[in-house]
């Protein structure tokens, strides 16, 4: 078989295809709680904590120059290193969030998945009756 027949075969099966629709399908979820998070989620839990944002949580590695301003986006524009952890704090969130709404996702999915019924029995060939006759008549 060649290499582009088999490629081929294995690109149409089904769970190739189910496999690129989930990364597509995932990819825009990703950005959908990506946007909670930052859209939504901080500033409500910065302004409980009195106008605090986690976006501008860092630790600069080396001198900050005179006049740049102390956030992320301006430290980091200036070339000093930054242990930016508040960065770090969002994205965990992003994945917890994520993590959770696929559990419940995959849960439901279990959930509304009902199993086979047992397989009823083949039905038992004609000629194999017939010997069972035949054996308990000549037992009486």
């Amino acid at each position: 078989m060649s290499f582009v027949t088999e490629f081929k075969e294995f690109a149409v099966k089904g769970n190739a295809m189910d496999l690129a629709v989930g990364v597509i399908i995932g990819a825009a979820f990703g950005k959908i709680v990506d946007s909670i998070v930052k859209d939504l989620i901080m500033p409500v839990t910065g302004a409980v904590f009195g106008g605090f944002d986690f976006s501008n949580l860092f630790i600069a590695l080396g001198p900050v120059p005179e006049g740049v301003a102390k956030t992320l986006a301006a430290v980091r524009d200036a070339d000093v290193p930054v242990f930016a952890y508040g960065h770090f704090l969002t994205i965990l969130l992003n994945f917890i969030i994520l993590a959770f709404i696929v559990f419940m996702l995959v849960k439901q999915l279990n959930r509304l998945k009902k199993e086979a019924p047992p397989a009823a029995p083949a039905a038992t060939p004609e000629d194999v009756v017939l010997l069972r006759e035949i054996r308990d008549s000549l037992k009486k």
